[in-house]
């Protein structure tokens, strides 16, 4: 029988396993003070645990360890997902500005009585290593272009008063023009309400998608690199590709033109939204299928009439806010690519 003297304290195990965590964690009793602080949260935010744990929060970490909109495991919230979280504009202990992706996990005991919480915690910008959501966990698409064009003034705001970065996408589906003359407006919905369902699968925590136009599509993103936006949206194409759309025994094979554009401090959001969509109107004029990054513009510099676009095939990998576009209004000028389908039995559809 093991000698119990020599077996590790079940408190010292479980910091121990909390403190290889990556994200930072805090343990709040339910009086609000912090009775454990890891090591990545003294990294993140440069409060050692000896300034933070059985003290008052420093009110540089107030907005981190304040009561969220956003929490897991009360009884309205059972089912979140795990990866969501809300953006927290904190301090670091040397002043400068500290952006957080934070989530709270209420803590109860057997009976169900509240014993404190648990918040996790980690940079905004590590979002692009994030893994990205699995299929049938996706986020739930914004629902009006209304709420869609709000929550762009939001994101926009606070990329102009905090530094929050945000990117667009601008996506539209090549084959929905076509498929509204050959199958009509009930199937084209439903391959519309398809494609939308595949690209929230594949949205990460903060990322938000909604329709905008009659074939096209806005996720808003706050990837700050070229490099890892291009990259996203080569995901988001490679989703699409997948989707599996079927009419009445025809499966018809889908892919997108999309335009990413990253705002720059110097512009407006009817400005950034232009140069999305420039983009994306450069994709379809390729052909479609194909991924364009809007080049950046320098300070003062007036938007350019024919900007040199950074364009890839999707396979390999101050005015008013420009309206959106009907996929007639879209691709005057181009032609839509053909629509491969494969008959099938209906039984199959």
């Amino acid at each position: 029988m093991p000698n119990r003297a020599a077996l590790p304290n079940r408190v010292e195990l479980m910091e121990s396993v909390l403190d290889s965590y990556p994200e930072g964690i805090a343990l709040v009793g339910i009086d609000g003070q912090v009775l454990f602080w890891n090591h990545a949260a003294e990294s993140i935010t440069g409060f050692t645990g000896i300034e933070v744990v059985a003290r008052a929060v420093p009110d540089a970490l107030e907005p981190i360890l304040a009561e969220p909109a956003h929490q897991e495991g009360s009884s309205g919230d059972a089912n979140a997902h795990p990866l969501r979280g809300s953006i927290v504009h904190a301090q670091h202990r040397h002043g400068d500005a500290l952006c957080t992706s934070a989530r709270t996990l209420i803590l109860r005991d057997g009976l169900g009585e509240r014993i404190g919480k648990a918040v996790f915690f980690h940079p905004a910008e590590s979002q692009d290593a994030l893994l990205r959501g699995d299929v049938g966990e996706g986020l739930e698409p914004i629902g009006s272009m209304e709420r869609l064009e709000e929550r762009m003034e939001e994101l926009f705001k606070d990329f102009k008063e905090r530094n929050v970065p945000l990117s667009l996408l601008w996506i539209t589906v090549d084959q929905a023009h076509v498929l509204r003359h050959t199958h009509g407006l009930r199937a084209c919905e439903a391959m519309l309400e398809r494609v939308e369902r595949t690209l929230a699968n594949g949205l990460r925590p903060q990322e938000e998608l909604g329709r905008w136009g009659d074939d096209e599509f806005l996720i808003l993103s706050h990837e700050r690199r070229p490099q890892a936006l291009a990259a996203f949206a080569q995901h988001i194409a490679g989703l699409t590709r997948t989707t599996d759309f079927r009419w009445w025994g025809d499966r018809i094979s889908l892919t997108v033109s999309v335009g990413a554009a990253l705002a720059e401090p110097d512009e407006t959001l009817p400005l950034l939204l232009e140069r999305a969509k420039s983009a994306m109107l450069a994709s379809v004029h390729a052909g479609g299928n194909h991924m364009t990054l809007a080049p950046k513009r320098f300070p003062g510099e007036p938007a350019a009439e024919s900007p040199t676009f950074i364009r890839q095939s999707a396979e390999g990998a101050q005015g008013a806010m420009p309206a959106a576009n009907p996929a007639s209004n879209s691709r005057q000028e181009s032609t839509p690519p053909a629509l491969e389908t494969r008959r099938e039995s209906c039984s199959q559809s």
